[in-house]
């Protein structure tokens, strides 16, 4: 091919290269979240009317009677924003083919081409979201397509540092079925958290219709399904305990546990404070966390084989060589 033959051309990156671009990765797909919440408390979620323009018959904010030019300027900024994700997103794409062309196996290819493709849909997303003048589903859906994006950032950048065989798991099977189970429930919790925001004051424009629900029943499911996760949680530990687990396991458990308890008591003083505005952006960013930490549980419970460096990989060609 020749995108191959052009891709070959580039220097092979470093594994810390490897590891800065996978880093930048999940920093780019959780930082995108954030930002977004912060359009939404602010108020600018309509502050461009349109999409993909900004205002119709302009792709920049303009001077317009019946909205402020602050809110413009942040909701134009939040989608300026997105091109420097998708730019990431192809860095790491680029770094991963590199990578792949020295390396059998196309599982980090395969995971790299999720991201920019994931991008480009949360975009286009975002653009029905205004569309639909911020109704509260098409605002959960848009922050529920880029959950994935950060659990399979956080998949490539173990994909850089680890081999590419199949997986060979550090845990019993009971602990396997759990931490599915504890998957599932993460998800739940972000689908739970996305009504009460849905009910909740901040939708993004004051004129944006509301979910018509008791906002202390969806809280309450919500939290609920966190306890659920803790639980699940707790008795993961309990059969890493009886397996003997290697001590980095044993720390990546405990950061699951660190982030999940902050996150908890974050949005329960977040309640009590009546919802303000900054705790709501932390709120957001406590769940990418979440994300980040349970996926880095998940991708530390397996074992794929040691990563294979390019300087290793040729010294091992140049003895082959030498023996025949």
């Amino acid at each position: 091919m020749v995108l191959n033959s052009l891709v070959a051309r580039l220097p092979y990156p470093s594994r810390s290269v490897q590891k800065a671009v996978g880093i930048a990765a999940i920093v780019a797909q959780a930082g995108i979240g954030v930002t977004g919440s912060v359009v939404r408390v602010t108020g600018s979620g309509l502050g461009c009317a349109t999409w993909p323009e900004c205002q119709p018959g302009s792709m920049v904010p303009v001077a317009h009677d019946e909205l402020h030019g602050l809110h413009q300027w942040v909701e134009f900024s939040n989608r300026m924003l997105i091109g420097l994700v998708i730019l990431v997103s192809v860095i790491a794409l680029i770094t991963a083919w590199r990578v792949h062309l020295d390396r059998p196996g196309k599982r980090l290819l395969a995971l790299a081409w999720t991201l920019p493709s994931g991008v480009v849909l949360q975009a286009v997303v975002g653009g029905m979201t205004v569309l639909a003048k911020l109704e509260w589903w098409t605002v959960a859906i848009h922050f529920l397509v880029s959950t994935p994006l950060i659990w399979l950032a956080v998949l490539l950048l173990h994909g850089f540092l680890e081999g590419d065989g199949q997986p060979r798991w550090r845990v019993p099977p009971i602990a396997r079925t759990l931490l599915v189970v504890l998957i599932v429930a993460m998800w739940g919790i972000l689908i739970a958290g996305t009504t009460v925001t849905g009910a909740g004051p901040h939708g993004g424009d004051p004129n944006t219709h509301r979910l018509d629900a008791p906002i202390e029943m969806l809280a309450r499911v919500h939290s609920g399904i966190l306890v659920v996760y803790l639980l699940v949680l707790a008795v993961i530990g309990l059969t890493l305990l009886r397996a003997g687990a290697p001590k980095r396991l044993w720390r990546r458990y405990g950061l699951v546990w660190l982030v999940a308890v902050a996150q908890g008591i974050l949005g329960v003083v977040q309640y009590a404070l009546g919802v303000p505005e900054a705790l709501v952006s932390l709120h957001v960013l406590g769940s990418a966390l979440v994300i980040i930490s349970t996926a880095a549980l998940w991708c530390e419970a397996r074992d794929r084989g040691a990563f294979v460096s390019h300087e290793n990989s040729q010294e091992q060609a140049g003895e082959l060589t030498a023996a025949g």
